[in-house]
């Protein structure tokens, strides 16, 4: 149809408003060009050869419409019609502006799509070093124990199973219940207690008014910093006090720990580092975290805005 009515506008307008037959003339090449590429794309796709692209056929009939269009409209004012071109720019100007809205819609969608997508590869990233970063520690401390104590070493396997159990399904989520996460670090707790064979102070309390969803291995790496940093390193007189309070969509997340402060201080690794990057990515300006040092006692806060 498009191609008929070059042809007409052509026939009409030649010889004496050549003007009018260069535009009809431009439009039929455009034409025939837009039918030659889905023909094209139409014999190739049987063929299974890589096709043009959508992108290029909509950036083609956009410019299509917008120049041949545009060049109509000069030339109808030129030979003073003022009734067609009011009529032909009501529908042109209107659309011509969507279709420019639209463009930057789906570029401005495009690159917001790209940033997600970058995110979350890079959470998948830093969850993927949370295991490694726990078992590798826990692993090492397995490998002493088997030639002095197989029974507990055994037993500790079987703890280890059931935290890496959780860490590989569960940890691959993007959400758990917050009871899930507890149980969790409880597991952890209790793999810990197995094998000191000094007496430690360990108090867990729990206030979970309201079971939220939460980011899973979240809370771990500061209960793995509090028994590195403090139980690893004292005789004795060692604790770690936790609490945990979930209540009006927060989440309120306590430790505090013992250290002995004539050690050099060691750098925390990536396991902080990784945390605070998790919360950016997953609790942009809803999170807070923050550390205490009082002589020898050690805190951290993390609070959730959910």
């Amino acid at each position: 149809m498009s191609a008929i009515f070059c042809l007409l506008g052509i026939i009409e307008s030649y010889p004496e408003r050549p003007d009018f037959s260069a535009v009809f003339s431009l439009l039929l090449v455009y034409t025939v060009l837009f039918a030659a590429v889905l023909i094209r794309n139409y014999y190739l796709q049987k063929k299974e050869v890589p096709l043009l692209s959508k992108s290029f056929i909509n950036k083609l009939t956009f410019w299509s419409f917008a120049i041949g269009m545009g060049r109509i409209i000069i030339l109808i004012d030129e030979y003073g019609d003022t009734d067609a071109v009011t009529f032909i720019a009501i529908f042109y100007f209107p659309l011509l502006i969507i279709l420019i809205l639209r463009w930057i819609f789906k570029q401005t969608r495009a690159i917001l799509t790209l940033k997600n997508e970058k995110a979350k590869t890079e959470l998948l990233h830093l969850k993927s070093q949370v295991n490694p970063h726990f078992f590798f520690n826990t692993l090492n401390n397995l490998y002493g124990l088997v030639g002095t104590d197989t029974k507990k070493a055994q037993e500790l396997i079987l703890k280890l199973s059931d935290m890496m159990r959780y860490s590989i399904y569960e940890g691959e989520k993007e959400v758990v219940t917050l009871k899930e996460e507890v149980d969790y670090l409880k597991n952890y707790i209790a793999l810990h207690k197995t094998r000191y064979h000094k007496k430690i102070d360990v108090k867990f309390e729990a206030e979970i008014e309201d079971d939220y969803n939460v980011m899973p291995l979240l809370f771990i790496i500061l209960l793995e910093n509090a028994f590195k940093h403090g139980i690893e390193n004292l005789s004795k007189d060692a604790y770690v006090y936790i609490h945990i309070k979930a209540k009006d969509n927060k989440v309120f997340f306590e430790i505090e720990n013992n250290f002995d402060k004539t050690l050099p201080k060691e750098d925390k690794g990536i396991g902080l580092k990784n945390l605070k990057r998790r919360l950016e990515l997953v609790y942009p300006k809803k999170h807070t975290l923050s550390f205490s040092v009082t002589e020898n006692v050690y805190k951290a806060k993390l609070i959730l805005q959910l």
